[in-house]
């Protein structure tokens, strides 16, 4: 059976770019041949994630969600990845409902820290993902104790999401300067660039190991996944 991966994106359009290249650059192939066969879905009027978690109403994102996965499984894909953090929040129960695998970015991320023997692990993320817990929890579940910045930082952290990444724009270096001095403060042995504007961030502006991508750990898992030999980069 032809392996496919089906990428449920838009959340947001530049991210679920960055992320289709992550997985290109992390086959090992040297002609269009060797590559992953993809779909992608970019879904730009899936309702925003954090406003509708926070407002506690969220039946027309996950329907939205729902419709796009089922889509992705009758187009023949064989696993879905889904490059955006907050989305996570409904993954468990989208997969009860789509009988191909969904690879759970944050859970693969977690893992992934506890491998290399990290302790605590800042979030970097947006107000949906810190409020709910996900990385806390998964992190938690490996003996990792996740940890979410103040508030005056958290601030910062969205400002640069929602107000210069989505908007277009590369990001300020001055904001995030502060943010890593305020999470090494905290006494982190790491990072988690746990927002995909913040992968898109990272782009423009390449950052120390001490940060993780999430991003870039789910396009590392979705070329495992659909058995794809892997490129180290």
């Amino acid at each position: 059976m032809e392996q496919k991966l089906g990428i449920l994106g838009g959340m947001g359009p530049q991210a679920t770019q960055v992320f289709y290249q992550f997985v290109l650059d992390r086959t090992d192939a040297v002609r269009d041949q060797d590559h992953l066969p993809t779909l992608i879905l970019s879904d730009t009027q899936i309702p925003d994630r954090t406003q509708a978690i926070l407002s506690g109403d969220t039946r027309e994102l996950y329907q939205r969600l729902l419709r796009d996965a089922k889509l992705l499984e009758d187009c023949g894909c064989t696993a879905i990845a889904i490059p955006c953090n907050t989305s996570h929040y409904f993954v468990d129960r989208l997969q009860g409902e789509v009988g191909i695998p969904i690879l759970h970015m944050i859970r693969e991320t977690a893992r992934e820290l506890a491998s290399q023997g990290k302790k605590r692990p800042g979030i970097l993320a947006t107000d949906g993902t810190i409020r709910t817990g996900l990385y806390q929890k998964e992190c938690a579940a490996l003996g990792l104790d996740a940890a979410a910045p103040d508030p005056e930082t958290q601030r910062l952290v969205m400002s640069i999401i929602y107000d210069e990444i989505k908007q277009g724009e590369s990001g300020s270096r001055e904001k995030f300067a502060h943010i890593d001095k305020a999470i090494r403060r905290m006494g982190c042995d790491c990072a988690i660039l746990a927002c995909t504007e913040l992968s898109v961030f990272s782009t423009y502006h390449p950052l120390p190991p001490f940060y993780l991508d999430a991003m870039a750990v789910l396009a590392q898992r979705a070329v495992r996944a659909c058995g794809y030999p892997l490129r180290t980069i």
